[in-house]
């Protein structure tokens, strides 16, 4: 069957500077691109479509930039931004088919951009595709150079995505603030190294983990004002030959007008063309994010441990049975594949910044897998927030009743009582309530150590969780 479909495609013929290819009738890309799909067969990985509509903004953004300095024929100018709106709109998504992994510069996909653009803008004018009518060099790409365009669309393409990724961690921080408000009266033990410590109470824990991201949504929006500084227009090295010396301002300011975020032209152009590290910095931020939302997994997995052979601190919502074989086991779904998004957002970070540190002299060449993994990060990171949020912190129950025996049965209580009996004292009544199996406000008692009244008072749950002496 597939041997029969293969006879009947038709093709045509397209030239370049290595010679004739046969390129697909219907396709809208062309011989670059077809040549890039016979070398770079190495993963099932293809450019996010928020990459490659970033690439066609700023394509967009150039044409209307040469425009303004005469530097392109109306008609193609016109059929350029067409054909650039078509794809914006979702059309054409099939025409952009390479993998990740080809030149280190993302040179095949940014001509793949261009042929897509120069064949529809082609067609628009009644031409046939394949004609380079309008040409997916001389026309779509001028003024333009793969250097800038891919890392300047990696930029255009976070910023796109940095408000919704906000958004939704701003949710989960809020989710955590207001279980916080809930839990406040809820008194518990705290623990470290996974032993006992003294009280806290379970808002306080849930108020820690809202503080924490509340910290890293400040860093995102800190992080802005580097992502948003573009080199597009800088050519090749990031010089700008064979542009005006108006062409960067141009292209900033349609490419404002067009997608209403705050851009900015970059001061050197050169140091935008060999350095990515603005990329890395963003995807550190998402990485230590996703160590803190790791943790936080991590913690609730261990305080609805159980129920009845762990801590049963907490309740979560239950999303699944938990077993195919026990039946009415319920597992913390949600958190566990919170952990996993934040282990891949980790190796994400790890390639993106031994990528970031590979560039050589004038340019770095490992351009696409920065753009993927950073894009990938963002929108897992987007998307594991919202599941955080809405299938497991909002539906948190506390267990008052556990909490409450934890803290009563906790040797951690001594500590209390080291203002007033003395650290070799209490660590005394604690061996002894450890061999006794008596509670520690028991053998004070039988010990007439202290007068019921004052140990009352001393052990008062509202006075355990804060700052108590005069």
């Amino acid at each position: 069957m597939t041997f029969g479909i293969l006879a009947v495609m038709k093709y045509r013929k397209e030239k370049d500077s290595l010679g004739e290819l046969s390129v697909p009738k219907k396709a809208y890309f062309g011989v670059h691109s077809t040549r890039s799909l016979q070398n770079f067969k190495i993963s099932n990985l293809r450019w996010h479509p928020e990459l490659i509509k970033a690439i066609v903004q700023l394509k967009l953004a150039c044409c209307r930039a040469n425009i303004d300095l005469g530097l392109l024929d109306g008609k193609k100018a016109r059929a350029i931004q067409k054909a650039s709106y078509d794809i914006l709109r979702g059309k054409f998504t099939d025409q952009f088919p390479l993998d990740i992994f080809q030149a280190g510069s993302g040179t095949s996909t940014n001509m793949n951009v261009n042929e897509v653009l120069g064949n529809r803008a082609s067609e628009i004018l009644g031409k046939k595709k394949g004609s380079k009518f309008v040409h997916p060099n001389d026309d779509v790409n001028k003024g333009q150079s793969t250097n800038n365009v891919i890392p300047s669309s990696i930029r255009v393409a976070a910023l796109t995505l940095l408000p919704g990724l906000v958004d939704e961690l701003g949710k989960l921080q809020k989710a955590f603030h207001s279980k916080a408000n809930e839990f406040d009266p809820v008194l518990k033990s705290g623990r470290t190294h996974l032993q006992d410590a003294v009280p806290m109470t379970l808002g306080q824990e849930f108020n820690a983990y809202s503080s924490a991201l509340k910290k890293h949504i400040q860093r995102l929006h800190d992080t802005k004002k580097f992502i948003r500084v573009l080199g597009i227009g800088g050519n090749a090295v990031g010089t700008g030959l064979n542009t005006s010396p108006r062409f960067r301002g141009l292209i900033i300011k349609h490419l404002k007008k067009e997608m209403k975020l705050g851009f900015q032209v970059s001061k050197n152009g050169i140091e935008s063309t060999q350095f990515l590290t603005d990329m890395a910095s963003l995807s550190s931020i998402l990485k230590n994010t996703a160590l803190d939302i790791n943790k936080i997994a991590n913690d609730l997995r261990l305080l609805s441990s159980g129920p009845k052979t762990g801590l049963n601190e907490i309740i979560l919502p239950a999303v699944e049975p938990g077993s195919s074989i026990m039946p009415g086991k319920i597992n913390p779904s949600i958190c566990e594949a919170v952990n996993m998004a934040c282990y891949q957002i980790i190796g994400n970070d790890q390639t993106i910044s031994l990528s970031c540190a590979a560039g050589n002299l004038d340019l770095n060449t490992h351009m696409p897998v920065i753009g993927h993994n950073l894009i990938e990060s963002m929108k897992i990171l987007r998307n594991s927030a919202k599941t955080f949020a809405e299938k497991c912190v909002q539906g948190i129950k506390a267990n008052k009743e556990q909490c409450q025996w934890y803290v009563e049965n906790s040797m951690a209580l001594a500590t209390a009582l080291n203002p007033y009996l003395g650290y070799d004292t209490a660590a005394a009544l604690v061996k002894e309530s450890l061999k006794s199996q008596k509670t520690i406000k028991q053998l004070v008692l039988e010990k007439g150590l202290m007068k019921k009244d004052e140990l009352d008072k001393v052990l008062d749950p509202k006075k355990l969780t804060k700052p108590n002496l005069k």
